[in-house]
Protein backbone atom coordinates (compact mmCIF):
# COMPACT_ATOMS: atom_id res chain seq x y z
CA UNK A 1 0.00 0.00 0.00
CA UNK A 2 1.29 3.06 -0.91
CA UNK A 3 1.58 6.51 1.51
CA UNK A 4 0.92 9.70 0.63
CA UNK A 5 2.86 12.60 1.47
CA UNK A 6 1.20 15.96 2.58
CA UNK A 7 3.94 19.07 2.59
CA UNK A 8 3.73 22.42 3.51
CA UNK A 9 3.73 25.19 0.53
CA UNK A 10 6.04 27.88 0.89
CA UNK A 11 4.31 31.16 -1.32
CA UNK A 12 7.11 32.91 -2.91
CA UNK A 13 4.52 35.60 -4.36
CA UNK A 14 5.86 39.61 -2.41
CA UNK A 15 3.81 40.97 -0.36
CA UNK A 16 1.93 43.55 -1.28
CA UNK A 17 4.06 47.32 -1.06
CA UNK A 18 0.47 48.86 -0.16
CA UNK A 19 -2.99 47.22 1.21
CA UNK A 20 -6.46 49.29 -0.25
CA UNK A 21 -8.71 50.43 1.84
CA UNK A 22 -12.41 50.45 1.75
CA UNK A 23 -14.91 52.06 3.51
CA UNK A 24 -18.92 52.39 3.89
CA UNK A 25 -21.39 53.78 6.17
CA UNK A 26 -24.37 52.48 7.63
CA UNK A 27 -27.05 55.62 8.14
CA UNK A 28 -30.36 54.94 10.03
CA UNK A 29 -32.64 57.58 10.48
CA UNK A 30 -36.66 58.13 11.14
CA UNK A 31 -38.87 59.68 7.63
CA UNK A 32 -41.19 61.52 10.06
CA UNK A 33 -44.94 62.88 9.61
CA UNK A 34 -48.20 63.62 10.99
CA UNK A 35 -51.65 63.53 11.00
CA UNK A 36 -54.62 64.90 12.94
CA UNK A 37 -57.73 63.28 13.70
CA UNK A 38 -60.89 65.59 14.52
CA UNK A 39 -63.75 63.48 16.45
CA UNK A 40 -66.95 64.86 16.68
CA UNK A 41 -69.86 63.91 18.09
CA UNK A 42 -67.84 62.32 21.33
CA UNK A 43 -71.00 61.60 23.27
CA UNK A 44 -73.13 59.84 20.46
CA UNK A 45 -70.02 57.33 20.03
CA UNK A 46 -70.16 56.30 23.94
CA UNK A 47 -71.87 53.03 23.54
CA UNK A 48 -70.77 51.49 20.56
CA UNK A 49 -69.54 48.86 22.36
CA UNK A 50 -66.10 47.79 24.19
CA UNK A 51 -63.43 47.12 21.70
CA UNK A 52 -65.21 48.88 18.53
CA UNK A 53 -63.57 51.80 17.25
CA UNK A 54 -64.09 54.96 15.51
CA UNK A 55 -60.78 55.28 12.59
CA UNK A 56 -59.04 58.17 10.66
CA UNK A 57 -58.78 58.15 7.33
CA UNK A 58 -55.57 56.33 6.38
CA UNK A 59 -52.53 58.47 5.97
CA UNK A 60 -48.81 57.47 4.36
CA UNK A 61 -45.79 57.73 6.32
CA UNK A 62 -42.29 56.89 5.25
CA UNK A 63 -44.09 54.33 2.73
CA UNK A 64 -46.09 52.90 4.95
CA UNK A 65 -50.00 53.50 5.11
CA UNK A 66 -50.94 54.14 8.83
CA UNK A 67 -54.98 54.78 11.03
CA UNK A 68 -55.20 55.88 14.08
CA UNK A 69 -58.49 54.10 16.58
CA UNK A 70 -60.30 55.48 18.77
CA UNK A 71 -62.21 53.18 21.39
CA UNK A 72 -64.96 55.31 22.90
CA UNK A 73 -66.17 52.44 25.56
CA UNK A 74 -62.40 51.09 25.62
CA UNK A 75 -60.87 48.05 23.97
CA UNK A 76 -60.79 45.52 26.87
CA UNK A 77 -63.51 43.72 28.50
CA UNK A 78 -62.12 43.99 31.76
CA UNK A 79 -62.11 47.86 32.40
CA UNK A 80 -66.14 47.15 31.87
CA UNK A 81 -65.65 50.76 29.53
CA UNK A 82 -64.15 53.12 32.14
CA UNK A 83 -61.59 54.19 30.09
CA UNK A 84 -61.08 55.44 26.46
CA UNK A 85 -58.68 53.60 24.38
CA UNK A 86 -56.17 55.55 22.02
CA UNK A 87 -54.13 53.26 19.26
CA UNK A 88 -51.86 53.70 15.92
CA UNK A 89 -52.31 50.82 13.53
CA UNK A 90 -50.41 50.08 10.71
CA UNK A 91 -52.66 49.63 7.87
CA UNK A 92 -50.89 48.50 4.81
CA UNK A 93 -48.78 45.20 4.26
CA UNK A 94 -45.86 45.53 6.02
CA UNK A 95 -43.35 43.26 8.14
CA UNK A 96 -41.25 44.31 11.34
CA UNK A 97 -41.81 47.91 10.85
CA UNK A 98 -39.82 49.88 13.35
CA UNK A 99 -41.22 53.54 14.51
CA UNK A 100 -41.34 55.72 17.22
CA UNK A 101 -44.78 57.12 18.08
CA UNK A 102 -46.52 60.12 19.17
CA UNK A 103 -50.38 59.84 20.72
CA UNK A 104 -51.74 63.97 22.06
CA UNK A 105 -55.10 64.97 23.03
CA UNK A 106 -54.85 68.61 22.52
CA UNK A 107 -56.47 70.95 25.01
CA UNK A 108 -59.06 73.04 23.20
CA UNK A 109 -58.74 75.85 26.01
CA UNK A 110 -56.02 77.67 24.80
CA UNK A 111 -54.07 76.98 27.72
CA UNK A 112 -51.85 74.33 25.32
CA UNK A 113 -52.06 71.75 28.40
CA UNK A 114 -52.19 68.88 25.95
CA UNK A 115 -52.27 65.18 27.06
CA UNK A 116 -48.81 64.04 25.32
CA UNK A 117 -47.47 60.33 25.12
CA UNK A 118 -44.31 60.09 22.98
CA UNK A 119 -41.22 58.29 21.81
CA UNK A 120 -39.71 61.33 20.53
CA UNK A 121 -37.37 63.34 22.36
CA UNK A 122 -36.00 60.48 24.72
CA UNK A 123 -33.74 57.28 25.42
CA UNK A 124 -35.82 53.92 24.67
CA UNK A 125 -34.26 51.22 26.42
CA UNK A 126 -35.25 48.66 24.15
CA UNK A 127 -35.11 51.04 21.03
CA UNK A 128 -38.14 52.03 18.82
CA UNK A 129 -41.60 49.77 18.73
CA UNK A 130 -41.51 47.08 16.03
CA UNK A 131 -45.25 46.08 14.58
CA UNK A 132 -45.02 42.53 13.16
CA UNK A 133 -47.53 42.83 10.49
CA UNK A 134 -50.37 45.03 9.06
CA UNK A 135 -53.39 45.31 11.60
CA UNK A 136 -50.30 46.15 14.67
CA UNK A 137 -51.00 48.27 17.11
CA UNK A 138 -49.31 50.81 19.60
CA UNK A 139 -50.97 52.61 21.77
CA UNK A 140 -52.81 52.95 24.95
CA UNK A 141 -56.07 50.46 26.29
CA UNK A 142 -56.05 52.96 29.47
CA UNK A 143 -55.39 56.31 27.50
CA UNK A 144 -58.22 58.61 29.68
CA UNK A 145 -60.57 58.00 31.91
CA UNK A 146 -63.87 58.59 30.78
CA UNK A 147 -65.62 60.96 33.20
CA UNK A 148 -62.14 63.10 33.53
CA UNK A 149 -62.02 63.34 30.24
CA UNK A 150 -65.71 64.85 30.37
CA UNK A 151 -65.37 66.75 32.57
CA UNK A 152 -61.56 68.40 30.86
CA UNK A 153 -60.79 70.84 28.29
CA UNK A 154 -60.05 68.04 26.08
CA UNK A 155 -63.40 68.19 24.93
CA UNK A 156 -65.14 71.03 23.85
CA UNK A 157 -68.18 71.16 21.67
CA UNK A 158 -68.63 67.51 21.96
CA UNK A 159 -65.24 67.13 19.88
CA UNK A 160 -61.63 65.76 20.44
CA UNK A 161 -58.48 66.55 18.68
CA UNK A 162 -56.02 63.68 18.64
CA UNK A 163 -52.48 64.79 16.95
CA UNK A 164 -50.19 61.75 15.69
CA UNK A 165 -46.70 61.77 14.79
CA UNK A 166 -44.90 58.81 13.56
CA UNK A 167 -41.13 58.55 13.04
CA UNK A 168 -40.56 55.22 10.33
CA UNK A 169 -37.28 53.97 10.54
CA UNK A 170 -34.95 53.30 7.87
CA UNK A 171 -31.48 52.03 7.19
CA UNK A 172 -29.34 51.86 4.50
CA UNK A 173 -25.40 51.24 3.41
CA UNK A 174 -23.14 53.43 1.67
CA UNK A 175 -20.60 52.99 -0.36
CA UNK A 176 -17.77 55.18 -1.91
CA UNK A 177 -19.17 56.64 -5.32
CA UNK A 178 -17.54 55.33 -8.22
CA UNK A 179 -18.15 58.11 -10.22
CA UNK A 180 -18.37 61.90 -10.16
CA UNK A 181 -19.99 63.59 -12.52
CA UNK A 182 -20.45 67.37 -12.42
CA UNK A 183 -23.45 68.59 -13.84
CA UNK A 184 -23.16 72.65 -14.89
CA UNK A 185 -25.75 74.68 -14.04
CA UNK A 186 -28.22 75.69 -16.16
CA UNK A 187 -27.81 78.13 -18.77
CA UNK A 188 -31.17 78.37 -20.30
CA UNK A 189 -31.50 82.56 -19.18
CA UNK A 190 -28.18 83.12 -21.42
CA UNK A 191 -29.51 81.57 -24.56
CA UNK A 192 -32.56 83.72 -24.21
CA UNK A 193 -30.30 86.67 -23.43
CA UNK A 194 -28.39 85.97 -26.78
CA UNK A 195 -31.60 85.65 -28.70
CA UNK A 196 -32.50 89.52 -27.72
CA UNK A 197 -29.28 90.84 -28.16
CA UNK A 198 -29.21 89.16 -32.15
CA UNK A 199 -32.41 90.47 -32.55
CA UNK A 200 -33.31 87.38 -34.25
CA UNK A 201 -36.82 86.33 -34.86
CA UNK A 202 -38.08 89.34 -33.25
CA UNK A 203 -42.09 89.96 -33.89
CA UNK A 204 -42.71 92.74 -31.74
CA UNK A 205 -41.67 96.35 -31.33
CA UNK A 206 -41.99 98.46 -28.26
CA UNK A 207 -42.00 102.74 -28.45
CA UNK A 208 -41.05 104.02 -25.27
CA UNK A 209 -40.14 107.50 -24.31
CA UNK A 210 -39.01 107.78 -28.52
CA UNK A 211 -36.70 104.86 -28.19
CA UNK A 212 -37.77 101.03 -29.65
CA UNK A 213 -37.30 98.01 -28.57
CA UNK A 214 -37.60 94.64 -29.71
CA UNK A 215 -38.72 91.70 -28.96
CA UNK A 216 -40.41 87.89 -29.44
CA UNK A 217 -44.15 87.64 -28.62
CA UNK A 218 -44.16 84.15 -27.22
CA UNK A 219 -41.28 84.91 -24.59
CA UNK A 220 -42.86 88.03 -23.28
CA UNK A 221 -46.06 85.65 -22.98
CA UNK A 222 -44.52 82.89 -21.41
CA UNK A 223 -42.84 85.15 -18.91
CA UNK A 224 -45.58 87.52 -18.50
CA UNK A 225 -49.43 87.17 -17.49
CA UNK A 226 -49.94 90.61 -18.85
CA UNK A 227 -48.18 90.08 -22.09
CA UNK A 228 -50.28 87.14 -22.73
CA UNK A 229 -53.10 89.23 -22.11
CA UNK A 230 -51.99 91.90 -24.41
CA UNK A 231 -50.60 89.68 -27.13
CA UNK A 232 -52.70 86.51 -27.10
CA UNK A 233 -55.65 86.94 -25.34
CA UNK A 234 -59.54 87.50 -26.02
CA UNK A 235 -59.12 91.36 -25.08
CA UNK A 236 -55.63 92.06 -27.41
CA UNK A 237 -54.82 95.08 -28.65
CA UNK A 238 -55.87 95.51 -32.26
CA UNK A 239 -51.68 96.15 -32.99
CA UNK A 240 -50.03 93.45 -31.64
CA UNK A 241 -46.77 94.23 -33.51
CA UNK A 242 -46.35 97.84 -32.71
CA UNK A 243 -47.01 98.95 -29.36
CA UNK A 244 -46.33 102.20 -27.21
CA UNK A 245 -45.65 101.75 -23.96
CA UNK A 246 -46.50 104.98 -21.54
CA UNK A 247 -46.87 103.94 -17.96
CA UNK A 248 -42.79 102.71 -17.68
CA UNK A 249 -40.15 104.62 -18.94
CA UNK A 250 -37.24 103.55 -21.10
CA UNK A 251 -34.43 102.71 -18.95
CA UNK A 252 -37.03 100.55 -16.78
CA UNK A 253 -38.30 98.89 -19.62
CA UNK A 254 -34.96 97.81 -21.17
CA UNK A 255 -34.45 96.07 -17.52
CA UNK A 256 -37.57 94.49 -17.79
CA UNK A 257 -36.48 92.91 -21.15
CA UNK A 258 -33.34 92.15 -19.71
CA UNK A 259 -35.11 90.28 -16.89
CA UNK A 260 -37.72 88.33 -18.79
CA UNK A 261 -34.91 86.79 -21.35
CA UNK A 262 -31.74 86.61 -18.54
CA UNK A 263 -33.69 85.63 -15.85
CA UNK A 264 -31.39 88.48 -13.39
CA UNK A 265 -30.99 92.05 -12.79
CA UNK A 266 -28.74 94.13 -15.44
CA UNK A 267 -26.02 95.84 -13.46
CA UNK A 268 -27.46 99.18 -12.51
CA UNK A 269 -24.34 101.13 -13.42
CA UNK A 270 -23.67 99.35 -16.76
CA UNK A 271 -27.66 100.43 -18.11
CA UNK A 272 -28.01 103.73 -16.77
CA UNK A 273 -23.99 104.77 -17.43
CA UNK A 274 -23.91 106.26 -14.13
CA UNK A 275 -21.69 105.29 -11.11
CA UNK A 276 -24.09 106.09 -8.69
CA UNK A 277 -25.87 104.39 -5.67
CA UNK A 278 -28.23 106.95 -5.58
CA UNK A 279 -28.91 106.33 -9.14
CA UNK A 280 -28.83 102.74 -8.93
CA UNK A 281 -31.87 102.85 -6.24
CA UNK A 282 -34.13 105.07 -8.54
CA UNK A 283 -33.50 102.30 -11.30
CA UNK A 284 -34.87 99.77 -8.80
CA UNK A 285 -37.58 101.97 -7.79
CA UNK A 286 -39.01 102.41 -11.13
CA UNK A 287 -38.23 98.53 -11.98
CA UNK A 288 -40.06 97.44 -9.07
CA UNK A 289 -43.33 99.63 -10.40
CA UNK A 290 -42.41 98.04 -14.03
CA UNK A 291 -42.07 94.66 -12.03
CA UNK A 292 -45.69 94.94 -10.32
CA UNK A 293 -46.89 95.95 -13.47
CA UNK A 294 -46.58 93.39 -15.43
CA UNK A 295 -46.74 90.59 -13.37
CA UNK A 296 -43.56 90.15 -12.44
CA UNK A 297 -43.48 88.68 -9.22
CA UNK A 298 -39.28 87.34 -9.12
CA UNK A 299 -38.22 90.52 -10.39
CA UNK A 300 -40.43 92.35 -7.68
CA UNK A 301 -39.04 90.30 -5.00
CA UNK A 302 -35.30 91.01 -6.49
CA UNK A 303 -35.84 94.40 -6.65
CA UNK A 304 -37.37 95.05 -3.37
CA UNK A 305 -34.82 93.23 -1.99
CA UNK A 306 -31.80 95.60 -3.39
CA UNK A 307 -33.94 98.32 -2.31
CA UNK A 308 -34.31 97.24 1.19
CA UNK A 309 -29.97 96.58 1.23
CA UNK A 310 -29.83 100.58 -0.02
CA UNK A 311 -31.95 102.12 2.18
CA UNK A 312 -30.73 106.00 2.62
CA UNK A 313 -31.65 109.01 3.69
CA UNK A 314 -32.34 110.69 0.34
CA UNK A 315 -34.10 107.78 -1.43
CA UNK A 316 -35.88 105.86 1.97
CA UNK A 317 -39.49 108.48 1.41
CA UNK A 318 -39.82 107.76 -2.59
CA UNK A 319 -39.11 103.67 -0.99
CA UNK A 320 -41.59 103.80 1.79
CA UNK A 321 -43.96 105.37 -0.94
CA UNK A 322 -43.33 102.86 -3.62
CA UNK A 323 -43.84 99.85 -1.08
CA UNK A 324 -46.86 100.90 0.30
CA UNK A 325 -48.13 101.50 -3.50
CA UNK A 326 -46.99 97.97 -4.37
CA UNK A 327 -47.89 96.14 -1.50
CA UNK A 328 -44.02 95.70 -0.21
CA UNK A 329 -44.65 95.02 3.16
CA UNK A 330 -41.23 93.65 3.94
CA UNK A 331 -39.82 96.86 2.65
CA UNK A 332 -42.48 98.99 3.87
CA UNK A 333 -41.00 97.25 7.26
CA UNK A 334 -37.38 98.31 6.61
CA UNK A 335 -38.69 101.49 5.45
CA UNK A 336 -40.58 102.56 8.14
CA UNK A 337 -38.04 101.28 10.91
CA UNK A 338 -35.47 103.20 8.89
CA UNK A 339 -37.17 106.41 9.31
CA UNK A 340 -38.64 106.44 12.73
CA UNK A 341 -34.57 106.31 13.91
CA UNK A 342 -34.38 109.43 16.20
CA UNK A 343 -31.07 109.98 14.30
CA UNK A 344 -32.90 109.79 10.43
CA UNK A 345 -35.96 111.29 11.49
CA UNK A 346 -35.42 115.06 10.84
CA UNK A 347 -33.34 114.51 7.81
CA UNK A 348 -35.93 112.33 6.36
CA UNK A 349 -38.42 114.94 7.08
CA UNK A 350 -36.55 117.31 5.01
CA UNK A 351 -36.01 115.36 1.74
CA UNK A 352 -38.26 116.16 -1.35
CA UNK A 353 -39.10 112.68 -1.11
CA UNK A 354 -40.90 113.35 2.01
CA UNK A 355 -43.07 115.56 0.54
CA UNK A 356 -44.03 113.11 -2.08
CA UNK A 357 -45.19 110.56 0.21
CA UNK A 358 -47.07 112.80 2.13
CA UNK A 359 -49.20 114.00 -0.81
CA UNK A 360 -49.40 110.14 -2.38
CA UNK A 361 -49.86 108.26 1.16
CA UNK A 362 -50.83 110.30 3.70
CA UNK A 363 -52.01 107.09 5.34
CA UNK A 364 -48.80 105.44 6.02
CA UNK A 365 -47.66 108.73 8.45
CA UNK A 366 -49.80 107.34 11.53
CA UNK A 367 -47.71 104.25 10.57
CA UNK A 368 -45.00 105.98 10.80
CA UNK A 369 -46.01 107.61 14.23
CA UNK A 370 -46.48 104.51 16.09
CA UNK A 371 -43.52 103.29 14.98
CA UNK A 372 -41.83 106.72 15.68
CA UNK A 373 -44.22 106.05 19.28
CA UNK A 374 -42.27 102.69 19.90
CA UNK A 375 -38.80 103.57 19.60
CA UNK A 376 -39.34 106.49 21.85
CA UNK A 377 -40.66 103.95 24.33
CA UNK A 378 -37.66 101.80 23.64
CA UNK A 379 -35.67 104.69 24.23
CA UNK A 380 -37.14 105.71 27.50
CA UNK A 381 -36.78 101.97 28.72
CA UNK A 382 -32.61 102.06 28.19
CA UNK A 383 -32.61 105.22 29.52
CA UNK A 384 -34.24 104.18 33.35
CA UNK A 385 -32.02 101.08 32.72
CA UNK A 386 -29.03 103.15 32.76
CA UNK A 387 -30.59 106.10 35.06
CA UNK A 388 -30.81 108.72 32.74
CA UNK A 389 -34.39 109.19 31.51
CA UNK A 390 -34.88 111.74 29.54
CA UNK A 391 -38.10 114.32 30.21
CA UNK A 392 -37.03 117.07 28.01
CA UNK A 393 -37.19 115.88 24.88
CA UNK A 394 -33.10 115.48 23.88
CA UNK A 395 -31.64 111.94 23.11
CA UNK A 396 -29.34 110.17 24.66
CA UNK A 397 -26.33 112.32 23.74
CA UNK A 398 -28.31 115.19 24.82
CA UNK A 399 -28.96 116.51 21.24
CA UNK A 400 -32.50 117.94 21.16
CA UNK A 401 -34.71 116.39 18.64
CA UNK A 402 -37.96 118.01 17.56
CA UNK A 403 -39.82 115.25 16.67
CA UNK A 404 -42.98 116.54 14.39
CA UNK A 405 -44.90 114.94 11.23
Amino acid sequence: MGMGRVCGATSTDPKPSSSSVTTSTSLTDTVNGSHQFKITGYSLSKGIGIGKCIASDTFMVGGFEWAIYFYPDGKSVEDNATYVSLFIALASEGTDVRALFELTLLDQSGKEMHKVHSHFGRTLESGPYTLKYRGSMWGYKRFFKRTALEASDFLKDDCLSVHCSIGVVKSHTEGPKLYSITVPPSNIGVHFGRLLESGKGTDVTFEVDGETFSAHKLVLAARSPVFRAQLFGPMKDKNTENIKVEDVGAPAFKALLHFMYWDELPDMEQLTGLNSKWVSTLMAQHLLAAADCYGLERLRLLCEAKLCEGVAINTVATTLALAEQHHCFQLKAVCLKFVSMPENLRAVMQTDGFEYLKESCPSILTELLEYVARVGEHSVIISKHRNEAIFDGSDVNGRRVKQRI
